[in-house]
């Protein structure tokens, strides 16, 4: 049963612990990769794409036919989609780690 003359102090915790989520996923940054490496998105835990790089070699070799520029198209895809489950796995993790091994419905 929750003690009434603590909610407040419950309510702050909570606060402090939703800050700190804030900026451990700020920080928090994982890549992913397609075509073995010619695509690397760069993600933070916030899901915000920080980086994109395409090696120049993928680009090059572009022949301006329909099917390449689609196929590049289809590896930056799967290089962003792949760093949004990296960072659903950070965000995961730590959620699971500060809760200290709670077993809450929904988060695991």
């Amino acid at each position: 049963m929750i003690n009434p003359l603590k909610l407040g102090e419950m309510l702050s915790q909570a606060n402090q612990m939703q800050e700190e989520m804030k900026k451990k996923l700020e920080q928090t940054v994982v890549e992913g990769g397609s075509g073995g490496g010619a695509v690397l998105a760069t993600m933070n835990g916030k899901k915000q794409l920080l980086k994109l790089h395409i090696d120049a070699a993928a680009v090059t070799s572009l022949s301006g036919d329909q099917a390449d520029v689609e196929m590049l198209e289809d590896l930056i895809v799967s290089a962003v989609n792949e760093a949004g489950r990296k960072a659903d796995e950070a965000i995961q993790s730590s959620v699971q780690g500060m809760l200290g091994g709670l077993n809450l419905p929904g988060l695991g």
